[in-house]
């Protein structure tokens, strides 16, 4: 589990005042020393990630962070780093240790129900309470969720706390990468150029998830470069059910491709389960609306130094610069840098966003239509610049 992608576990944020116990809370769920406790308030400044296992949640990560109550100009940068957490989180531990002057709670629990993050409330340090299940009553009527009594300190409702967390998640809602696209049996041909970008040795995330998508599926798969793609197909006794390319040789492989077999991409497919695939395609489709005149903005998941022909920095701005001119203009942001305003933007082309997981990809989408900005994704960018977005195979 401890090798599990950040991108597949489910985020757990933790939220409260200064000095509820948060960051106590958060060791004693771990049993480790994740986060530094101190009786003084403020201690923790900046969001603090730490992956475990949850049973019967399986591979988290528990985000800690500090007080929404922090105050002064410091505090204020805190509570926006706070504040950006729930952009990625799939469940919330809303904490307090008192049931007087719940208001601040009142307020993050408002913002967690319109984002539909499912919440589970934590009465903390009930080592030291008079009245516990008065304390219990008074919250759920000010709030209208019951708290889970724990002591962080003593491990008090600790176990207790992980079942709450359980039932209040539900079913993991996990899809296939490959879904209505690949069957049991099925021959699934990947086409996978090694270029420059990919790491010595080794294969990129998406890759690897879909190569165990297709085996949990009971599929045959092949993998080629796009130099032995001939080679490939000519050793197959009947032509693969679906053919799977990276998304920069769309064209070489749709030109090659037997015309009964499906052909996708590696970010097509990371689109059907990060993101709202309708939106993203007609994100994709405004391409044809920009003019020479438009700014782009081209968003990573990742923060990995950019080498000769990115994908994200050269390759998509050239294709578009080819039938637009070089005076349209490109902004990069990258990891968790992204603009809170998109105003000034007429396009938004994403990665695949395979370091994120699904939370904080939907909240970029929902962010760039509230704005009015069209959003898409390399894949479908491409396929849309090279006219053969319909005839893609969309899971």
């Amino acid at each position: 589990m401890i090798t599990t992608p950040q991108s597949l576990r489910r985020h757990i944020a933790i939220f409260g005042r200064r000095n509820v116990g948060k960051s106590s809370l958060l060791n004693a769920i771990t049993g480790q020393q994740a986060a530094i406790v101190s009786p003084e308030a403020g201690t923790t400044t900046d969001p603090v990630n730490r992956a475990m296992e949850i049973l019967p949640l399986g591979p988290c990560m528990l985000i800690d962070t500090a007080g929404f109550d922090d105050e002064g100009s410091t505090g204020e940068l805190r509570n926006q780093r706070t504040h950006r957490v729930l952009d990625q989180a799939d469940m919330a531990l809303l904490v307090m240790d008192q049931a007087s002057d719940l208001s601040l709670e009142k307020l993050w629990l408002k913002e967690l129900r319109r984002l539909e993050i499912p919440t589970v409330a934590v009465l903390n340090k009930v080592d030291t309470a008079s009245d516990v299940q008065q304390t219990i009553s008074a919250i759920a009527k000010e709030l209208g969720i019951k708290p889970v009594a724990v002591s962080a300190k003593n491990l008090g409702g600790i176990e207790q706390l992980r079942q709450e967390l359980a039932r209040v998640a539900g079913d993991d809602e996990h899809t296939s990468l490959t879904a209505g696209l690949a069957h049991p049996g099925d021959t699934v041909l990947l086409v996978m150029p090694q270029d420059p970008q990919a790491p010595k040795g080794r294969l990129i995330l998406p890759q690897v998830q879909t190569i165990r998508d297709l085996l949990d599926k009971g599929c045959i798969v092949t993998c080629c470069g796009v130099d032995t793609l001939d080679k490939s197909l000519n050793s197959l006794r009947e032509p693969p059910a679906l053919i799977i390319t990276d998304s920069q040789v769309f064209a070489q492989v749709y030109d090659k491709k037997p015309q009964g077999s499906l052909l996708t991409s590696f970010s097509v497919l990371m689109a059907s389960v990060k993101g709202n695939m309708e939106v993203l395609i007609q994100g994709a489709r405004a391409i044809e609306r920009l003019t020479p005149q438009s700014r782009v903005l081209i968003a990573e998941a990742c923060t990995h130094a950019p080498m000769s022909e990115d994908i994200g920095r050269e390759k998509i701005p050239r294709m578009i610069r080819k039938r637009y001119g070089d005076t349209i203009a490109f902004d990069i942001h990258a990891g968790k840098d992204y603009p809170t305003s998109l105003q000034q933007y007429d396009l938004i082309v994403h990665c695949g966003a395979c370091m994120f997981n699904r939370r904080l990809m939907l909240s970029r989408i929902v962010r760039a239509q509230e704005q009015g900005v069209p959003i898409t994704n390399y894949g479908l960018a491409i396929a849309q610049l090279q006219g053969i977005l319909d005839k893609v195979a969309i899971p």
